[in-house]
Parts: structure tokens; sequence; C-alpha cells
């Protein structure tokens, strides 16, 4: 029995945590993930770069008139027309932000807090339809509202999505004929 003590009282437990190599490990693993980011935003400010000869969206006119229609809920972002995955980061147009849509005989109303406020003049609309997609958001089928617009030479389709999607219909509509109607008076 004393020999069993004796064996028992000369072994020693293993070392719980080596701290060095974790701390090391935890310090290589933020630097990774910085530079991932840095990565991420100077991609991001290229992309903006190359977009630099868009000319600067339009600032709302004092007198847009009444309003047709309001709508508050997000901005999904603004990618180049017809390439449903082409963002469109210039001017902040990449933002994603909440958003309040004004609709008048003047144009489109796009203010969005903590972000760039835009304006679409009427003759500058072409198509309002519904679609599942713009850039990184995939909804369902028409959950979002997506308006076409020239911005100099350069057709645009911004996303929106409706606190309430039933009035998605409704702007579509009355989006297409008021633009149905500035094409007919040209």
């Amino acid at each position: 029995m004393t020999s069993l003590t004796v064996s028992a009282a000369g072994q020693k437990s293993a070392e719980v945590t080596d701290w060095a190599a974790r701390v090391g490990w935890l310090v290589g693993l933020a630097l990774f993930i910085a530079l991932v980011y840095w990565l991420m935003r100077e991609g991001w400010k290229w992309r903006g770069t190359l977009q630099g000869d868009l000319p600067e969206p339009l600032d709302a006119p004092d007198d847009r008139g009444p309003a047709k229609l309001s709508m508050s809920g997000r901005y999904h972002g603004s990618t180049t027309a017809g390439q449903w995955l082409d963002r469109i980061v210039a001017h902040g147009l990449g933002t994603r932000s909440r958003v309040e849509l004004t609709l008048t005989e003047a144009g489109l109303d796009v203010v969005r807090p903590g972000a760039t406020d835009f304006f679409v003049p009427r003759d500058a609309l072409r198509e309002a339809r519904l679609d599942k997609g713009i850039a990184g958001k995939v909804l369902t089928e028409g959950g979002l509202l997506v308006v076409t617009w020239a911005l100099g030479d350069k057709l645009i389709d911004s996303g929106f999505r409706s606190d309430r999607a039933a009035e998605h219909n409704e702007w579509v509509e009355t989006l297409n004929s008021m633009i149905n109607k500035t094409e007919g008076a040209r």
C-alpha cells in the first residue's frame, strides 16, 4: 500500500491551459478578421472610385407639389439596371437604410435618415416593378419595389421595401401610369 501511495504522490497533473499559445491564437485570429474587414472596405471604396463618372443625384426641389403617395420602409440599395448584383456605391447609393418615399408630380423624393437623400425627377423615371431581390437582398417573389431611373446616361434600379408590403402594387401602378404620361408628352 505504501508503494501505491508514493507513486500517486509523485504524479503531477498536466497543465490545464497553455495561456501563451491561446493568447497567440486569439491575437492571430483578431488580426486576420481585421485584415478581411480592411480588404472588404478597400473593395467598397475601389468600387466607388470606378463609379466616379456617375453624376451626383439631385436634391429635392423646394416646390415638389402635393404628395400622390408616401411610404416608409427600407432602402436596399441601387444597382445597374438589369444587373441585380452590380451594386452602385458612388454617392452613397449603396448604403442600406430606412427610407421615406414621397411621389409627387415633380418626381420621387427619397429621404434616408442617416444616409444621403436624393431626388429622382419625373422625366428620369423609367419603370416600376415588383421583384424578389437586389444586390445581396433576396425576398419572396414580389416583395421588393424596384424603380428604374436614369442618372446621367446610366439606368439604375433602386430597391425599396415598404413596412406594409400591400402598398407595393399601388406604387407600381401609379409610377408606371405617371411614366407613361411623361413618355406620351415627349
